[in-house]
């Protein structure tokens, strides 16, 4: 490791003459290099793969090994993650978007209205409500009995009491995002993953992201967790989505670092990339403000985390008006429209005993990826206000995000 540290250093020094001509610090990015392989050298994340990206440069990497059990795999940079909740902001809410524009769900109508199942203070939930996480549903349905299918999660949903009043506090829950994609495929008439897959992933050519990833692609996947007696590679790893068939809006979904670029770029064009039109600029920018209450200290737009207990990619320097998401497998995703800047961090941190935590890892990531900035001043952004700090008392985020 200390070969490794000494080659970075050379590489930051052969080419800090040439760092202010360049959009991304070289000297920075050698410090995102050094964050990530301490970490794996302290067994917080067996390895990941890193893509940043500003100014028409592009900083792709991988780190460290892709399996430890049962057989050793370095990483690639084209592996395919169980991408867990980073689902709700790229099936889930990109879907509903999509019916949204097209007039068939309406973002005040109440829930009840898609699915009748949701009675009483529970049907009154909008679905402005499922996207911000203002539900007051609870964080999730029980898995301690035994059930198998998509219609029983629904089921268990509408049988439980709400933790808050609708629009009366934030509060992270699965429940908002699997019902979210029962909306879609309620009204669309197609399952979450094909309409995902018509309407988003084929047109923006984002190759190998999907739920059910085919047995083809299993070699090229991180390996999650021993669950069972098995190790999963290329089933989800979230318990509910798992029971509900892999296809669900809050998990399911895996991709890759080339993929979710694809898709960062076509938000920063305002919903187009390559002569394909995804959403209206309204709608993108609809989903990256802020839609939650005023005065609501936790800060999210449609489905996308602003500022938040959870925000943890922001880093010290991303302003309020960027955004992004976890996943509780290990991937981090934060866009900034005011530097057009955005940064990847896919890792199965998970693997092999679901010890490993990258929280501060995400954290430091996103602060030197601002850093690594060289043509623009964060400072200067409007508005901009300082990270989410959490209070003592506000309930702190699992681990990358809820399961």
């Amino acid at each position: 490791m200390r070969l490794k540290a000494a080659l970075c250093l050379l590489f930051c020094l052969a080419l800090v003459s040439t760092a202010a001509a360049r959009p991304l610090d070289p000297a920075k990015l050698c410090r995102m290099d050094d964050a990530i392989n301490n970490a794996i050298n302290e067994h917080r994340l067996p390895g990941a793969v890193l893509w940043v990206e500003h100014g028409g440069e592009t900083y792709w990497k991988a780190y460290g090994k892709r399996s430890l059990v049962p057989t050793v795999e370095t990483m690639t940079r084209k592996t395919i993650f169980d991408a867990a909740s980073l689902t709700k902001v790229l099936a889930a809410t990109p879907a509903i978007m999509l019916l949204v524009e097209r007039g068939k769900v309406s973002l005040d109508a109440p829930v009840s209205t898609y699915i009748p199942e949701y009675a009483g203070e529970k049907g009154n939930i909008t679905v402005r409500q499922l996207l911000t996480h203002t539900s007051g549903l609870p964080p999730d349905v029980s898995t301690k009995t035994p059930w198998h299918d998509a219609e029983t999660a629904i089921q268990l949903a509408a049988a439980m009491k709400l933790d808050a009043p609708p629009g009366a506090a934030f509060r992270y829950s699965d429940i908002n995002f699997f019902t979210a994609g029962e909306i879609v495929a309620r009204v669309s008439g197609m399952t979450l993953d094909k309409f995902c897959a018509r309407e988003i992933y084929r047109p923006l050519k984002m190759k190998d992201t999907g739920f059910l990833p085919p047995r083809s692609k299993i070699a090229r996947i991180a390996p999650t967790e021993m669950t069972g007696g098995v190790m999963l590679r290329g089933t989800v790893h979230d318990p509910v989505s798992r029971r509900m068939g892999g296809v669900a809006g809050h998990a399911g979904l895996f991709t890759t670092a080339p993929d979710m670029a694809r898709f960062a770029r076509m938000m920063l064009n305002m919903g187009q990339l390559g002569g394909k039109r995804i959403f209206k600029p309204e709608t993108v920018k609809l989903m990256t403000s802020p839609q939650t209450p005023p005065g609501m200290k936790d800060r999210r737009g449609l489905g996308w985390d602003m500022d938040s207990g959870y925000s943890a990619p922001r880093g010290k320097h991303f302003p309020t008006g960027s955004y992004g998401h976890t996943g509780f497998t290990g991937a981090a995703f934060w866009i900034d429209p005011f530097s057009r800047t955005f940064f990847i961090f896919l890792s199965n941190r998970l693997h092999p005993d679901g010890k490993g935590n990258v929280t501060a890892l995400y954290r430091e990531i996103g602060t030197l990826a601002a850093e690594a900035v060289t043509d623009f001043d964060f400072d200067s952004v409007p508005g901009a206000l300082p990270p989410f700090e959490p209070k003592q008392g506000h309930p702190p985020p699992a681990q990358d995000s809820a399961r």
